[in-house]
Parts: structure tokens; sequence; C-alpha cells
């Protein structure tokens, strides 16, 4: 998401005032009218300075079963607005019995009799005791991520076998047998373990699910978890039993067969927690989503934000409208030639996409980014584009303007099948100049209703406080994600009736290698100072039911930059692990970051997901095959021996010949960052055309002849990078690659002699201001092919080493 004016934008970097300022507001919840954080030298007022004097709550014994409020100072009333674990205290101020000790965070409202005026109070804390007190001996909460909840530790490990059942309740099978089976496919993941599902009771050894739950404030996402002789898994809803099996599954990730036996009563702190990725200005492929589908169900996120439209910036490409890259992703049939031709989704797939997430307890978002960021619309159709403020504009008081997207989202959301399925539509309205303010109030009203009118909720950017007018904007079961609060202050946005969603561009954007918001997210902040009441900066009481979760976003502002699927993932990823942490469970006490990073390291990306190239190894040598001596076998501890060999003909003391037309197949798709690729190769002098040396699903490492020489490459992403270094043809040479997220390095004989990275492009802008681009040019290595059937190279290759540095 390109923000205009980010240079004058104070809050772009976190300075140290501003973090000093924050903590300090972190801590007093100083009193306002809507909970956030005022500048500490601000005069309060009466009815600020009564909410401060607001005592604590009374402690809480065991058999209680109601909370007693704290006294309000006379001529005030006390109202108990919410609760930040209401599994414990609802919103009533009722008693749940935790497993063991909980605190609580309660939100209260001090109001004035008289007057009825209202401020927020202070978070109120109190301690609720647990049904079990925590036995010294008992097994610590064990190592997942988000961590858990409530947890009772017993003693011993219960011993998860090679094979075993998945017993539903007999009465619940209808309801999950899908899940299960899902949930079996993703255990199989973890030492080839099969488990077979059927309904019955429950048996010593096996793993028990059943919507016979008493524990009606878990809610939909909680779940109980007991691990004896054997686990039993119970549950409101399904979703809340596929919560419980992502547990399951980390369990096996990191104890192997001996899972820690004890209790669990898990739950999310907040009820949204998402992920949005800009597919508009990048396009990522189909099965790089559906991965991000399975990654953010592990670590029980649940909302996958997709905004399908966007445009670059068009003084990188000569300050021409026209020529300027845009894309809209999505199949159109109501307008043919919308859609990008480098890279786009069928209806049938992003359906299908959508159904994926459903299964795997994500939210699938479609956006449609109206009525700025809109220049892949205004290039299909110009007399959609504004003359006033830019062809990414659209010109919104032309009604041919409301029939062209009247129609396009009615294709996807009308028929008894629509194409878009899930609950909710997003419809973009952020950024739209101001100078028409009351025609953008209009129109995004008229977008929320249409929304509404197909049956979903609707979603937008928080723009109406930039946008300040009389026209009304609908409020009603419309989310709001706030990201910059100069556009949308969420105290306002609140009194006007939305909900919002945490995705402050201060704390929670990534564009990736723009040098501004964050190349990767500041996880140290994100990890001990922040939660989604954390709105830009202000701060709100935790609980408040305004507040439903947060989101972190990518935004690919640069088109043509060279980032790539893989550098992308390797910002979100670590970044996903902590915020997954920080909005299911929140703070924790005595729970350090190193601590964290421990964990998480033990844990991988998701069954049969491996975005990373994390290659499993005994030592930094991952494979090493040396082709004088064996046409397969890998010298490295691991065992990665060729699998398959298409015609490659072995010569002992030589190597393995190529001849344009075959290959040889490992084990091994590719090794991420950083690593070093070694290999020994004879190029034949006939070569006459490019050539693939290393091929995966992902990438292509290629030789081109140049000159009566070789050049090598690399292809990924739709680029096309190559080295300038030449190689002579007919003579063995040894080559290395080094790659990480940098950069890509060339060796010969031992000696870096090239190395792409730190490229910069210079645009000017129309007023002379000039804009880098910071090209990456990053690999990570392919490796499971050797040659190829087609364009495979003509040489030999003597040996092959791959390393992790």
């Amino acid at each position: 998401m390109f923000r205009k004016s980010w240079k004058n934008h104070s809050h772009l970097s976190i300075s140290k005032v501003f973090l000093r300022l924050t903590i300090t507001c972190y801590i007093l919840m100083c009193g306002s009218s809507f909970g956030y954080c005022k500048d500490e030298k601000k005069k309060l007022s009466v009815i600020e300075k009564k909410a401060l004097l607001v005592g604590e709550i009374a402690s809480v014994s065991k058999g209680t079963n109601k909370i007693v409020n704290p006294d309000a100072p006379q001529g005030y009333r006390l109202e108990l607005k919410g609760s930040d674990r209401p599994q414990v205290v609802d919103n009533k101020g009722n008693i749940i019995k935790p497993l063991v000790d909980a605190e609580v965070q309660l939100y209260y409202q001090l109001v004035d009799v008289s007057s009825n005026e209202r401020t927020d109070v202070p978070n109120k804390k109190v301690l609720v005791p647990g049904e079990y007190t925590q036995k010294q001996t008992g097994n610590a909460c064990p190592e997942i991520i988000p961590s858990l909840r409530e947890w009772h530790g017993l003693n011993g490990t219960f011993e998860l076998g090679k094979k075993g059942k998945v017993i539903i309740h007999s009465e619940d099978y209808d309801k999950l047998a899908s899940s299960m089976k899902l949930f079996t496919e993703d255990l199989h993941f973890f030492g080839d373990r099969t488990f077979t599902v059927k309904s019955g009771s429950y048996k010593s050894g096996a793993i028990y699910v059943s919507l016979d739950c008493d524990d009606k404030a878990l809610g939909e996402e909680g779940y109980r978890l007991i691990i004896e002789d054997g686990i039993k898994l119970v549950a409101n809803t399904p979703k809340g039993i596929f919560m419980g099996t992502r547990t399951i599954l980390q369990l096996a990730n990191v104890y192997k067969s001996e899972i820690p036996k004890g209790i669990t009563r898990d739950y999310p702190k907040y009820a949204r927690r998402g992920f949005m990725l800009d597919t508009g200005r990048k396009f990522f492929r189909l099965a790089f989503l559906k991965d991000y589908v399975r990654i953010m169900s592990y670590y029980k996120m649940n909302e996958f934000h997709i905004h399908l439209n966007d445009n670059g910036f068009k003084q990188f490409f000569g300050n021409d409208w026209n020529k300027t890259y845009a894309a809209f992703r999505l199949e159109s049939e109501t307008f043919p030639g919308l859609t990008a031709k480098d890279g786009s989704y069928s209806k049938k797939e992003f359906t299908a996409l959508q159904k994926l997430g459903m299964d795997y307890g994500i939210n699938v978002i479609p956006e449609i980014d109206i009525p700025a960021h809109s220049l892949a619309f205004t290039q299909y159709k110009p007399s959609l584009g504004s003359e006033e403020y830019g062809m990414d504009h659209l010109d919104i008081t032309k009604q041919e303007t409301y029939d062209f997207f009247d129609k396009l989202f009615d294709e996807y959301l009308s028929g008894d099948q629509p194409v878009f399925i899930g609950p909710d539509v997003h419809i973009g309205t952020d950024e739209y100049s101001k100078k028409k303010a009351e025609e953008f109030r209009k129109f995004t009203d008229h977008y929320l209703k249409l929304v509404q009118s197909y049956g979903k909720r609707a979603r937008l950017w928080g723009a109406l406080t930039h946008a300040k007018g009389e026209t009304p904007v609908t409020s009603e079961n419309v989310i709001m994600n706030a990201w910059y609060n100069g556009y949308a202050n969420p105290r306002d946005m609140i009194e006007q009736g939305y909900e919002l969603i945490s995705t402050s561009d201060r704390h929670l954007y990534i564009v990736p290698a723009a040098g501004y918001y964050y190349d990767y997210l500041n996880l140290k902040f994100l990890f001990e100072k922040w939660e989604p009441n954390l709105i830009g900066g202000d701060v709100f009481p935790f609980g408040h039911p305004s507040v439903s979760g947060g989101m972190f976003a990518v935004w690919n502002d640069h088109c043509g930059n060279g980032i790539s699927e893989k550098d992308v993932h390797h910002r979100t990823f670590p970044a996903l692990q902590v915020l997954a942490q920080k909005m299911w469970q929140g703070k924790k006490d005595n729970y350090t970051q190193d601590t964290f990073n421990g964990i998480a390291k033990k844990l991988i990306e998701a069954p049969y997901v491996n975005v990373m190239g994390n290659i499993p190894s005994k030592g930094s040598e991952v494979l090493s095959y040396d082709f004088t001596a064996s046409n397969k076998k890998d010298n490295s501890a691991n065992g990665y021996d060729v699998v398959a060999n298409d015609g490659a003909k072995y010569k002992k003391g030589v190597g393995i010949e190529f001849n344009g037309s075959v290959n040889l197949t490992t084990p091994v798709e590719e090794i991420g960052y950083p690593y070093q690729v070694d290999f020994d190769v004879t190029f034949n002098s006939t070569a006459s055309k490019e050539m693939i040396l290393f091929s995966s699903e992902n990438a292509e490492f290629v030789a081109v002849p140049k000159n009566d020489k070789i050049v090598l490459g690399f292809k990924r992403d739709g680029y096309f990078y190559t080295f300038d270094y030449a190689i002579n043809a007919g003579e063995r040479v040894s080559i290395g690659i080094q790659g990480n997220n940098k950069g890509t390095a060339l060796l010969v004989n031992g000696k870096e002699v090239e190395r792409l990275q730190g490229k910069v492009e210079e645009h000017k802008k129309e007023d002379g201001k000039i804009n880098k681009m910071y090209i990456q040019q990053t690999l990570v290595f392919p490796l499971r092919t050797i040659g190829n059937e087609k364009n495979g190279f003509d040489g030999v290759m003597h040996q092959l080493k791959v390393s992790k540095i």
C-alpha cells in the first residue's frame, strides 16, 4: 500500500522518543473517553481524574462465582464493558473456573450519573483461583507456538505410536469426519504415522475427539485437551476441535513420540488474527497461497486477507500512467481482458482456495481495492479514471464508474454458487483524495451496502477521518482495518460503531526492500510491547469489545524490484510466529524472547510445507556427490542418494555425462538461505543454447553460451539474472554459489569473482526528485533435478556439494 506522503510521516520510524512514550502509555493506560493514551502533560478532565481513583477489584477466593466490582466515586457508576479473558471472567462478571490460577484484565467505564458522560477506567486486574494447584513435579507447559493459555502438568509421557486410531464421538462423526481425515494426513508427516478414523467411545492409546463439551465459555475456537493414557480432545465447535488438532501436531513436531502428560484449557485472546498479502503488485502463485493457508493454520492464525489489485508508482515507469505496472488478479468474464496476463487466479481456483481455508480454519478474505489504487481498471477502461487526481484514482462522480463496479462485484457475489464464498469481502477505500470527501463517503457507503446486500460482512481500510464530511457511511456489521490514525482516528471510528482490526503501519507493515516502513518487522518490539490494543500511538484497554484483533501486511510497492516469493516468506514467517503468539496468548509472564526463539527453531512451517528450503541435516554438509566414484551415493551423513537417473551416462573416474536431454533426480527440492553450492563441471565446447544445470518447482540455474564461453545465471519469479564472469568451455572448472537474503555470489576455483547484490535504479519524478529502486537478486538454490530432459546442459558433472553456511 503506497503512502503518498510517507516521507512526511514522522510515524514511519520508531524513534526512542516514541518508544518511551508508548511504553509509558502502555503501562499507565491514561484515562480518556475511549481508553486511548493521552499526552501525559495534557490536563485531565474531572471524570478522567475520578477514573484514576477507582480502586482495585476485591480478591477472588475459591468457590466465588461472581466478580465484586470496585466502588465508584460518589455520583458515578461503574459499567463492566469487557474482559481480556472471557473464558475465565465473562463480560457480565461471571467467573468460570480455570485449570490453574489465571490473571484477568477487566475493562470498566465510569459514568457520571447526572450527565451520562463516560470515560474508560484503566484495566483492573484480578487473579482467579484455578481448579488445580500446579505441582512442582508436574510436566512444564509444552513448548509450542502459540503457547497454551492454561496448563496443568501431570507426570510422565504418553507414547504416540506409529499406528493408532482417531475415534470420533459417535454423535459427532458426520460433523468431524472430514477434518479428522485431514488431521491424520497431517499427523502422517511426523514419523510416517498411520492413524485411522472411526466412530465410537474413548479407548486407551487412542486420540478421542468429541463435541460433548460442558465448558461453554471456551467459545468458538477454544478446546480442552487431556493427555493421560490416551488423548481426549473436546470443544464446543468443529473449529475448536480443529484448533486442538494443531496443538497435537505441534506436540508431535517437538516431542516426537513422547508427549508430555497434562491437561490444557486453551483459547485465543483475540478473535481475529490475520495476515494480508498484496498480490496486485506482485503475483504469488496459487501454490504459495495454499502453503500460507496451511502455515497460518498450524500457528492458529485465522484470517488471510488477499489484496487482488493494485499498481506501481508512475515515477518508476517514465511518469506515464499508461506504462505503469498494474494488475487485477482474478478471472473476469463480465469484463474480458481485465485480468492480468502475467499471473492470475481463475474463479474456480480462488473458490477452491477459500474452501481450503475453511477446511483449515482460515477465513480467506478477498479485497477489490477501489476507488484509489485502481489503475488496473482505468487502463482497461480509461473513461473510469480521474483526470483531476491521476489515473490510479477512479472518477467517482460518474454513474459509469458505479455501473462498472456494481457489475464487477455482482460477478463474484451473485448466484447459487458465488466466487466469493466466505463471510467477508473487502472493498478497499484507502488513500483517495480528500478534496472529494463527500463523493468518497457516498461511494464507500454504496459499496459497503452493496456487499452486505449479498449477505456478506463488509470490510474496508480506515479513511473516514481523512475524508471528513456530512455524508453518512454505514458502520453496522462493518470491520475496519485501522492502519494509520491520521486517516482513521480509532477513537472516532469506535464511536461511530466500527469494529477495528489493528493493522498499524507503524508496527505491522512490511514493504520489501523499499527503504521505508519495514523490510523486516521489529520482532523484539512486537514480542515485548505489542498487542492489538496498540493502534498506532493509541492504546486501548485490554478486553475492549471494539478491538477484535490484529493483522500484519506485506505491500509490494516497488513493482519490478526482483523480490521473490521466497524473499517475502523470509520476512513474513518469523513475524507470523511472533504475532501468532501475541494474538493468541498476549503477554506471558516469565517468558523471554530468547525462550520463544528457541521454541520457534524447533517448529516447522507446517506439515508438507517448506517454503524456506530448510533441509534436515546432521551437520553443515547437506549432501555430497562424488560422481567420479558413484552415480548416486551421497557421501554426507544424511543419505540423500540420487533417486533417479533418466539417461545420464556414468563414467567411473570421470563423472556423469549430460547430452542436453537427460537428468538426475535428487530427493532434495532446494536449499534456502544461507547456503553454498559447489560443483565441478566441464561444459562441452559445442554448446550453443541456454542450458539448465539445476532446477526445482521454483527456480532454474542455467548456463548461457556467450562468445565461445559460458556465463551462469538463474531464473525465478519471472526474473532472469546473469553473472558477467565468463567461463571457458571444454575445461573443468570448480563453481561455487553462495546465497543469502541479500544477494547471490559466484565463486570460481574457490575465489569470489562476482556478487549480484546492491544494484540500485534511480528514477526521476516529474518534479525532478530521484526515487530509488533496490533490486533484489536472490536465489533459493534449486536442487531437485540436475540437467533437463528438454533444455539440459551439455557436458560432464564431476562432483556436487551442498552446505549450510
